[in-house]
């Protein structure tokens, strides 16, 4: 079937603008003005993307099963300790939903990268709240629970998912209407420093992440004697931590492509170890999570905070809301440019990958 439908071309760096460009892949780019079926096609072609979308959109699958699992295995409704762990499912499935989907349509125009990229990092900020969630409800030590830190986590770990998807949107064009507007006239420093933008990413997710596990650092590492809660979870929580950092780490250097430019174009490079290496961390820190919630029950149901609407479904639904309306905040511009520019737009389709190069050469890289 595939081989009677014409699959889009792929081009080379030199062939696609700037916003487009990835740290030392050089071949494989889609065209820059993707229909929504190309994007869709290229699914089931060999581009430096392909691997990046099915490696984060069958996993969602996966957690999908898991959460569905836990829906009809267990009394959801009326057993308020297992909403922290329906949040954090919930948010396993949305953030490589989202991921995927930003890869696969990223190509459609310039704007509708920015904006597809926007949701990905919303996503992922309702991840960290999950894990903040599930944190509080079942990792905690015991030492630290009911303390101050215990009961102003949650409420933290919201203001942070907040932080996180402003700051990460803000760095790839700044500021909506101020930095960039309509016609998109005023370029963000990040267009001269594109290091600068991905400095900004990296704090953007490290400081949520640092600031949710610190009770698991305490537990792992300081807490000493009594009320540590030292069991036979800890090593699913050392593995968890270790596949975290290597993720991070992956990210940040752009290795191993950054060592043979052109020779991890399409399989093996780091932005799709990334997604691997995330993936299996978050198995493992579901396994974890639920070995937790398993033998530290009656304990945590006795001593523990009360496990509310509140501080788990009602804490999800406020940050998806704040973070929606910071994305759309973000996006307005470039869905007003959209709209006043659709008539210049079908001017260029003619050459699109040469004039889309002129017109977008000084625009900011994905990092």
């Amino acid at each position: 079937m595939l081989s009677l439908i014409k699959l889009p071309r792929v081009f080379t760096i030199h062939q696609v603008p700037k916003v487009f460009h990835e740290d030392s892949i050089i071949s494989g780019y889609r065209h820059p003005r993707s229909s929504a079926t190309d994007c869709i096609l290229s699914l089931f072609q060999l581009t430096n993307e392909t691997l990046n979308i099915w490696t984060h959109f069958l996993p969602t699958w996966y957690f999908s099963w898991k959460l569905l699992t836990v829906v009809l295995t267990r009394d959801v409704w009326s057993d308020s300790f297992t909403w922290p762990l329906l949040v954090f499912l919930m948010s396993c499935c949305v953030y490589p939903l989202a991921s995927s989907c930003a890869h696969t349509f990223s190509t459609m125009s310039t704007r509708a990268r920015h904006i597809c990229f926007f949701f990905d990092y919303g996503a992922l900020s309702l991840y960290s709240l999950g894990s903040a969630i599930t944190y509080s409800a079942y990792v905690i030590p015991d030492k630290w629970v009911n303390s101050s830190f215990h009961q102003y986590y949650i409420p933290i770990a919201v203001v942070n998912t907040v932080i996180c998807t402003a700051l990460a949107c803000y760095s790839r064009l700044g500021l909506p209407y101020i930095q960039y507007n309509h016609d998109i006239i005023k370029r963000f420093s990040e267009c001269k420093s594109p290091k600068f933008g991905k400095f900004l990413r990296i704090l953007a997710f490290a400081l949520p992440y640092l600031f949710d596990n610190i009770p698991l650092f305490y537990r792992l590492f300081l807490c000493v004697g009594e009320g540590c809660t030292d069991n036979d979870t800890n090593p699913l929580h050392h593995t968890h931590i270790a596949l975290a950092f290597l993720t991070a780490f992956l990210f940040v250097t752009h290795l191993p492509e950054r060592l043979a430019p052109g020779s991890f174009d399409y399989i093996g490079h780091s932005h799709q170890l990334f997604h691997v290496f995330g993936i299996i961390g978050t198995h493992f820190q579901m396994e974890a999570i639920e070995q937790d919630m398993a033998t530290r029950r009656p304990w945590l149901l006795t001593y523990s905070l009360p496990i509310t609407f509140t501080n788990t479904l009602g804490a999800a639904l406020l940050s998806i809301t704040l973070s929606l309306g910071i994305i759309f905040l973000f996006s307005l511009p470039l869905l007003w440019s959209a709209t006043r520019g659709e008539h210049t737009e079908k001017k260029t389709q003619s050459h699109p990958i040469a004039k889309g190069a002129m017109n977008c050469s000084s625009h900011c890289q994905h990092g």
